[in-house]
């Protein structure tokens, strides 16, 4: 007598959640709902989600939410507490690399979405719904006791969440990455320009022979420059944190929402994160625009900018090592070439100058983003998940080279002191320093003549007995040519 076969029950790949529009099939692994789930359907354009620090700030800002409208008599204990204690779960996840993307895999949204990132708030709404839902021994997808959008979503709106998430996001990263770095830059320059400082080299202006100067004093130009990319890292930092649009709710009226509702946020989130958070003053401008954001990065473009003249600087006096100046020897750090044995490239600098080409571009997508008419109109800025992207990668990026151009190149550079004499003494404008005595068209004269018969100002003047040996070297001491006064 044949016998049946015991066949294992097989998961189902799919539950049925609901949202507003009526029932939703969504993968049965998942944390989020149907809302999100249409987004993922409508959205399959590049194939890569919102950042997890927008998500990070999303679930920090909703852990303030709840706080605040617990405070303010709007939600009742039981309920914060969950929320809360969700936010935290999803929080902790994200903290921890080795877990992020475990995480991260329910906030599959695009990040070429609907322009004022509704899909992202719902699918965070709806994560953090799950969570203490089960937490409270609910099933996934029961919205009981913790509903999306009643609980989670209370008292806000997408347009005033997704601006203030993308700002939390920029302030923190900026404070915890970015400002950092530069730090880091800065300390190493700053020491260079210390080690470098009795080193006379000839100057260059329009890349052609000028007065000396001390390698040092290159380097504390460098070493202000970085000092100077720290304060505008603090004033993008201060900008985006300083004009929360939290308690705007839809259009900037806080309809739905308690008037000291901003104002709680703003303070719980300034204590999660350490960084000063402010209620936007006018909540129509904070919504309607993205100024802030437009402002910041332009600082971020700055730094860019910046980092890239002090990296092409080393990468010039760098060059070499024995047909260019070669007044550097920098850090070998890789083989530069495939075909050519032993030659080795400036890579690190090269970064840094990709990643100044890269922001500057992004600058050009943050101000389209704001543009009039196009990514801003009436009470909404409608480009904003692209904006927080091009943001964060910015901050990002800016971050990550500053530190490594600081430690894996500036530390480790060194001077080419006998090159380094050789062409300052070579210089044909050390005759300015003649031009007090014999006058400027002496001076030329005696600098063109030097150069026609391939000799020294020094030479020449001897050879022609144009000034006693003595006052010449007094002239052309070119040490006191950098300390003019």
């Amino acid at each position: 007598m044949a016998t049946k076969k015991k066949t294992a029950a097989r998961t189902p790949r799919t539950r049925t959640e609901t949202d507003s529009m009526g029932a939703m099939d969504v993968p049965a692994d998942v944390l989020y709902g149907a809302t999100t789930q249409r987004a993922v359907l409508n959205f399959p354009i590049a194939h890569r989600p919102v950042g997890w620090e927008v998500i990070h700030a999303f679930t920090l800002l909703k852990r303030s939410a709840a706080q605040a409208n617990r405070s303010l008599g709007k939600l009742d204990t039981r309920r914060s507490r969950l929320i809360e204690k969700a936010c935290d779960e999803v929080v902790a996840m994200l903290d921890d690399p080795d877990s992020r993307g475990d995480m991260m895999r329910h906030f599959p949204v695009d990040v070429f979405q609907t322009g004022s990132g509704t899909s992202t708030n719902m699918n965070v709404n709806e994560v953090v719904s799950n969570i203490a839902c089960v937490g409270a021994g609910s099933k996934i997808g029961a919205q009981d006791p913790i509903h999306p959008n009643d609980h989670v979503n209370m008292g806000q709106s997408s347009n005033d969440t997704f601006p203030t998430a993308m700002q939390i996001a920029a302030a923190d990263h900026i404070k915890r990455s970015l400002i950092p770095a530069l730090k880091t830059l800065h300390r190493s320059l700053k020491r260079k320009a210390k080690a470098f400082d009795k080193i006379v080299k000839i100057g260059r202006t329009h890349l052609q022979d000028a007065t000396p100067i001390r390698l040092g004093q290159e380097f504390s130009g460098y070493a202000a420059q970085a000092e100077y990319c720290i304060e505008r890292a603090n004033s993008a930092l201060e900008s985006l944190a300083g004009n929360l649009p939290i308690g705007g709710t839809a259009v900037g009226t806080g309809i739905n929402t308690h008037p000291k509702f901003g104002r709680l946020v703003a303070s719980a989130l300034s204590k999660a994160t350490g960084v000063r958070f402010k209620e936007a003053p006018n909540h129509f401008e904070a919504q309607a625009t993205r100024d802030c954001v437009c402002e910041a990065h332009g600082q971020l473009r700055t730094i860019a900018i910046s980092m890239s003249k002090i990296a092409s600087d080393i990468r010039f006096m760098g060059c070499g090592p024995r047909c260019g100046i070669h007044e550097l020897e920098l850090p070998a750090i890789q083989p530069g070439s495939s075909i050519m044995p032993g030659k080795v490239n400036p890579v690190l600098v090269e970064s840094v100058m990709q990643v100044a080409m890269k922001v500057s571009g992004n600058d050009v997508a943050v101000g389209m983003g704001n543009l009039g008419g196009a990514g801003s109109m009436m009470e909404l800025s409608l480009a904003m998940p692209m904006m927080a992207d091009v943001l964060l990668e910015s901050i990002t990026i800016i971050g990550n080279v500053a530190a490594l151009f600081a430690t894996d190149c500036v530390d480790g550079l060194k001077a080419n002191r006998k090159e380094i004499a050789a062409t300052v003494e070579r210089s044909l404008m050390l005759g300015t320093a003649l031009a007090p005595v014999l006058g400027y068209n002496e001076a030329a004269h005696i600098a063109k003549a030097s150069y026609k018969e391939g000799c020294t100002i020094r030479e020449y003047c001897l050879e022609n007995n144009i000034l006693p040996a003595k006052e010449l070297d007094e002239l052309l001491d070119v040490t006191s040519m950098t300390h003019p006064h």
